[in-house]
């Protein structure tokens, strides 16, 4: 079974099983911190239901021929336990557009709130958004501080949904 197999059949199982396998879902602060910053960071992230415990893998496909080796002991635990994992999503593009978007509305630089709409109405919108934050002095930082906020609250969101779930199942 290859990875990208592996991971199709977490999602099947976890789909088919969801009754046996959410609990209420209980994350420390700094849990949904390392999630969502694996999250942003481009990796995959699951919960083990029995443990509590947060395992992040790279996304093999996303990172095609990326070294394995680092990853291959919590692959291999995955694999073998797929049945006590569940998977935390990561934002669509869409979302992460919105976030954009989102964060420019609320500056309060005219200037570089045009930038910034500018950066997102043309082709590449993810790079352009990028050069200009990365040009931008003291927003910067608060560019990645609303990200990182709304990166949390998103994983939050899914704690809520899946405990929703498991009540009403």
């Amino acid at each position: 079974m290859n990875s990208k197999q592996f991971f199709l059949a977490i999602d099947l199982i976890n789909w088919i099983m969801n009754k046996n396998l959410l609990k209420m879902i209980k994350l420390t602060e700094d849990q949904i911190r390392e999630v969502a910053d694996n999250l942003d960071c481009g990796l995959r992230c699951f919960y083990n239901t029995k443990t509590g415990k947060i395992k992040s893998v790279i996304n093999t496909e996303e990172w095609y021929g990326g070294d394995m080796e680092p990853w291959e002991e919590d692959l291999k635990e995955l694999d073998e336990n797929f049945t006590d994992y569940i998977e935390f999503d990561n934002l669509e593009t869409h979302e992460s557009f919105e976030i954009m978007e989102d964060f420019a509305e609320r500056i309060n630089d005219v200037q570089l709130q045009k930038k910034l709409f500018h950066a997102l109405s043309n082709k590449k919108p993810f790079r352009n958004f990028k050069w200009v934050i990365d040009n931008s002095g003291e927003y910067r930082e608060k560019w990645f501080d609303y990200k990182r906020t709304r990166y949390r609250q998103a994983v939050k969101d899914q704690i809520e949904r899946l405990n929703n779930f498991e009540e009403n199942v």
